[in-house]
């Protein structure tokens, strides 16, 4: 749970934070588990939803500047043996938070850019914006750590 937690948090104190909200909501609320579905999944439901809770409140606290990402220009194949699961994870918890909240939403929950939308507080254009900016990002630097080769 703390790594869902991680992945949206700002800090490690923010995600330690989330995920002991997030629990007190498990213990509190367990009799709203039916018994239906996994109860992992309905303990990561709702982490996920009170690391989105934390963001909507800490929304103005944030004010990184992200610069304009250039597109990198079309390329051959992802080198899947050089890329290691955590130096992935590093760079993903390195995006700037907004980008990575809809990223984390979208890419590895599974949200549709509706319901980050309604989620977020935001228009579906923006979460759509936001998304291709992470990804932008993300490969930018993939390719600067050289975990992508050409570009792709």
């Amino acid at each position: 749970m703390f790594t869902i937690c991680m992945r949206y948090a700002h800090t490690t104190l923010e995600a330690e934070d989330i995920l002991q909200n997030g629990f007190v909501k498990i213990f509190t609320k367990n009799n709203l588990y039916d018994g239906t579905g996994s109860l992992e999944g309905w303990m990561k439901r709702i982490m996920v939803n009170t690391a989105i809770e934390t963001y909507r409140k800490n929304q103005g606290k944030y004010t990184e500047q992200i610069d304009e990402i250039e597109p990198l220009e079309a390329a051959s194949s992802y080198s899947a043996d050089q890329t290691g699961y955590k130096d992935l994870l590093s760079l993903i918890q390195e995006l700037p938070i907004g980008y990575r909240t809809i990223f984390n939403l979208y890419a590895i929950e599974g949200y549709s850019h509706k319901e980050i939308a309604t989620l977020l507080a935001i228009s579906e254009g923006n979460s759509k914006s936001q998304l291709s900016r992470a990804r932008q990002w993300l490969q930018t630097r993939l390719v600067s750590h050289k975990l992508l080769k050409n570009g792709r």
